[in-house]
This record gives structure tokens, sequence and C-alpha cells, in this order.
């Protein structure tokens, strides 16, 4: 056995999908059949084709209900679950905030005013996206209103490519989705796939390492994205609540038996705090998380053991 692996741009990220077979020719088959799936999610779910599912519901915002696909349906039900499990700090309706608010480039020298950022975030409330099961339909109430699924959408896909190739009785591999990763089996070696927890001040460097065979793990870091403004780090994690950057928190690492669960809980993590963070997920079975604070601190929740 041995494993095979390819990297390619999907849904704006790099994905490297790796999987364990006997032959290269039939590994590579394996692969295609699993990009297939998440270029086809892609097409759902992206904000970029006029066309997709997800700007059908967005022009629609206040005017009229759109009828989607089911697993759009449940995956925007499954969405505001987690909304209403982290008390808004996950939250689709984010698509809301204009881009002209916060593009973390280097153009960006200042904050916008507290004031600004909370008039940009009154349009942000997955309350107001209703759901009609019955017609399988999505409708946001205000005008305005847009959904994005960017803090769930890499999850779902590597799941459901996890899931096309456990059906093609591949036996073991890693769907690695920027960072955000799901596995099954062991490598080729017989040993346990294991994930270096980066240091977020040298990226490269791993301090430490977790045995993650059959779970998913999410990171969330203020070390890819972010912006320096009066010598401070602001994070590109915007709290839904008051539109302003988090910080304090370099980095979150979430893992789960579930990508789309590890995804969607890494940066309302993130949002809510070392404190608050910690005891949510410390609530929830089979889920575990190790924060860094801006002060290199580390702090996991309960039954997690860093090598």
């Amino acid at each position: 056995m041995q494993s095979y692996s390819r990297s390619l741009k999907l849904m704006g990220n790099n994905f490297t999908l790796t999987v364990v077979d006997e032959d290269e020719v039939v590994a590579q088959q394996h692969i295609d059949a699993a990009v297939a799936e998440i270029s086809r999610i892609e097409q759902l779910l992206t904000t970029f084709k006029p066309d997709s599912q997800t700007n059908q519901i967005n022009t629609n915002a206040g005017i009229a209900p759109v009828v989607v696909d089911r697993e759009v349906f449940e995956l925007i039900e499954r969405s505001i679950a987690i909304s209403a499990l982290t008390q808004g700090a996950f939250d689709l309706t984010y698509g809301s905030i204009d881009k002209s608010l916060w593009n973390f480039d280097k153009s960006m020298t200042a904050l916008p005013s507290a004031a600004t950022a909370l008039e940009m975030v009154h349009l942000i409330n997955y309350k107001n996206i209703l759901l009609d099961k019955a017609n399988s339909s999505v409708f946001l109430k205000e005008k305005g209103m847009r959904i994005g699924f960017g803090g769930i959408g890499k999850g779902y896909a590597a799941e459901r490519a996890r899931k096309i190739l456990i059906d093609r009785k591949v036996s073991s591999g890693i769907i690695n989705a920027s960072g955000d990763l799901t596995t099954w089996g062991n490598q080729p070696n017989g040993k346990p796939w294991t994930i270096g927890i980066a240091n977020p001040d040298y990226p490269q460097a791993a301090f430490s390492y977790i045995d993650i065979s059959n779970k998913a793990v999410a990171t969330s870091g203020n070390y890819e994205k972010f912006v320096m403004i009066g010598g401070k780090k602001y994070s590109h994690t915007i709290d839904p609540k008051t539109g302003l950057p988090i910080s304090g928190i370099k980095s979150v690492t979430v893992i789960s038996n579930n990508a789309e669960f590890a995804d969607a809980m890494a940066t309302p993590i993130a949002v809510m705090g070392i404190q608050a963070g910690l005891y949510l997920i410390d609530q929830i079975p089979n889920l575990y998380c190790i924060i860094i604070d801006d002060n290199n601190k580390i702090y996991t929740s309960k039954n997690i053991n860093l090598k």
C-alpha cells in the first residue's frame, strides 16, 4: 500500500487529497471522483457565479423565497443550529458586511468607527433566514441581507469527498482543505495519521502532535489573514455582533468527528473568547479544542492529549 496525493485549487482554497491504494492509476481515479464532488458543491455554494443557489437566495433577499436543492436547504438548517449553539457567534448572514468595511489588504490603515461597523452589522441575524421545509425554500427577510458559506462550506465539501472515497472502498486517506482536514484509516505503515499543531508565530513549525485518524480538524488563526494598525494585529475574524475584528486569540484548533462541524466551530470559538469558548466545547461530546492567545499561552479543552 502506498499513499498518493494531488493538490489543486478548489472553492478558492488549496485542497490536497491523499488516498492509500496499491495501484496509482486506481488511486488517481478515486481522487478524480472526490475532486468532481468538491467542484459540484462549489457550483452550488459559490457567491462568484451569478446563477448559484447562494446568489439566487441573496438576490431575492426581502423579495421572495427561493427553492433550493435539499442538500443546500439542509446545510443552511445545520448552520442555523450552530448559530443557536454559539449564540450567533457563527452566522451565515455575515455576508451582509460590506467588503468596503473590511478588506484586509495593505490599503487598510485604520479601523472603521464602532458606529460605522455597528450600522453594517444590523443585517447580520441568522434568525432572519426563514426556512420552509415543505417547499425546500429559503427566504432572507431583510433587503440587503446576504448569506455566505465561507465558515462551513470547505468542511462540508471535505466531508462529502470523504464519503465518496469510503463508498469507493478507499480504506484510508486525508482530505485537506487549506488546513481544515478530515481523515480515515491509517497511514500505509499502519500507524495513525497525526497532525502537527502550528506555532502561530512560525506557521511552518509545529509545537505539538496529535493522533487524528478518523477525526476532522479545523484551525482558525490570525497568522493567515490579518492587518496591523497602530502596532496591533487584528484578525480577519469579525465578531458578527460588533462588526469589528477580534483580538487576543492567535489560533483556535477544533477536533471533531465531522469536518463540517469542526470547520463551523473554529471561528465562533475565537469570537466567543477563551473562557466561553472552552466552556461550550466541554459541553459537546466528541469535540475538543486548542486555543493559543496573543501571549502564546496554550489552553485546551478537557480530555485532550497533546504529545
